[in-house]
């Protein structure tokens, strides 16, 4: 019943808006409709996931004061329908500051398919890394301030309330269930980070542009958007063996700092991107340890080149984690390497689409393999189809090796 009253209310809320655009014509509204189905490959071929949504966006600006509000509905068959905003603000514009608050997703970096200084906004994470970006990112409410000076930048960004990553599920595919030798008894008591002013988070960023080269430099006070599961052990007095496991999830405070850049040289466009994160926690097997982790820093950096041949878009990174001061006791490389690879090109007058993706992981010799075709049938319509493939048994992707599927998406933009 529930879930029917807040149908009615979005339905309510969306036809409201929509009598105000037409009687306002300064109100832009766009959005989407779209049915994405995807089939696994292995076992009975079941669904992966079957998933309707309504998608859109209003703005309207007046003088020099605008906003954005972005409600979307989600609508499947094994579960709740979902109904969220993710993003809703409000810009005010100065002569050389602009102020933006509320609900916002915030982009940095320079890199494609990873998160090394793009970690403002959170991510959603329960279909994996498989939506479309701006589905994975998560709005969260800030206060956003850019001050202008020529071709620089200056922005800082403060976020009053944390929000984590979204995990999978406990039915989900793409939960993966800890290895323990005994059955563990979970305590959530510490996991969540009260809202007051002290666990506040805040950003800094300067970017530039120039002639021969756009770079930013940025740093951050913040929350591990994810959190690391504290073990409490202990042993029978007698026997000697295991008794019982406690695990906590905690999220623990983060300093960053970092920064990202891209030249043109030539025909190739070259980008790099790299943070150095202070206060990071990792599992440990470390039997000195009370509750299982460690406290290290840590570097995750990129290298990537773009460049265009025969009219095909190709694209290639490097990607590492490097852990300071590792031991062996901890369960993570000292460092974990990934490459990605795109090629993309047009045909039919540019309205077929046809892209490769992957992601290879050189510590376990597993991938995900994302090719897809789209086809832009009419004006605003367009039909997609694609296949993720995981190979491999170990590491990020190989763990997903049950979750082959092909999959399509048929979307209407207005």
């Amino acid at each position: 019943m529930k879930c029917k009253n807040r149908a009615i209310t979005w339905l309510f809320l969306s036809m409201t808006l929509i009598t105000a655009n037409l009687s306002a014509q300064s109100l832009e509204m766009t959005g989407y409709a779209r049915n994405y189905t995807g089939v696994l490959l292995n076992g009975d071929n079941e669904y992966s996931i079957v998933q309707n949504t309504f998608d859109l966006k209003f703005e309207h600006s007046k003088g020099k004061v605008a906003f954005k509000a972005n409600p979307y509905l989600y609508h499947y068959i094994d579960r709740d329908l979902e109904i969220g905003l993710r993003e809703a603000y409000l810009d005010i514009y100065f002569d050389s500051i602009d102020i933006r608050m509320g609900k916002q997703q915030i982009i940095w970096g320079k890199g494609d398919g990873v998160f090394i200084t793009d970690i403002v906004s959170p991510k959603d994470l329960r279909e994996f890394l498989l939506p479309d970006f701006d589905e994975i990112r998560t709005g969260i409410t800030a206060l956003k301030a850019d001050y202008y000076l020529g071709d620089n930048t200056f922005e800082v960004v403060w976020i009053p309330v944390f929000t984590p990553t979204q995990m999978p599920g406990e039915n989900s595919m793409w939960r993966l269930t800890p290895d323990f030798p005994i059955q563990p008894t979970f305590n959530y008591s510490q996991k969540e980070i009260k809202g007051n002013l002290e666990n506040s988070e805040i950003f800094i960023r300067y970017s530039a542009l120039t002639s021969l080269v756009d770079f930013e430099i940025m740093g951050g006070y913040m929350w591990d958007d994810d959190p690391i599961m504290h073990v409490t052990k202990a042993v029978d007095p007698n026997t000697h063996q295991l008794s019982s496991l406690i695990v906590t999830p905690r999220h623990h405070r983060l300093s960053l700092a970092g920064g990202s850049f891209s030249a043109t040289l030539g025909g190739f466009v070259v980008r790099g991107e790299g943070a150095y994160y202070g206060g990071k926690y990792f599992s440990s097997n470390d039997p000195s340890l009370a509750d299982g982790v460690v406290e290290k820093d840590y570097l995750h950096y990129l290298l990537g080149v773009d460049y265009a041949l025969w009219d095909i878009r190709l694209s290639a990174q490097f990607i590492q984690q490097t852990i300071l001061d590792h031991d062996d006791q901890i369960a993570n490389d000292e460092f974990e390497s990934t490459m990605t690879f795109l090629a993309g090109k047009d045909f039919l007058r540019e309205t077929l689409h046809v892209e490769l993706f992957s992601y290879i992981g050189l510590n376990n010799e597993d991938a995900l393999i994302r090719p897809k075709i789209t086809y832009d049938l009419a004006d605003g319509f367009e039909i997609l189809l694609g296949a993720n493939v995981f190979v491999g048994h170990e590491g990020n992707f190989g763990q997903y090796n049950d979750n082959d599927m092909i999959y399509s998406k048929v979307k209407y933009s207005f």
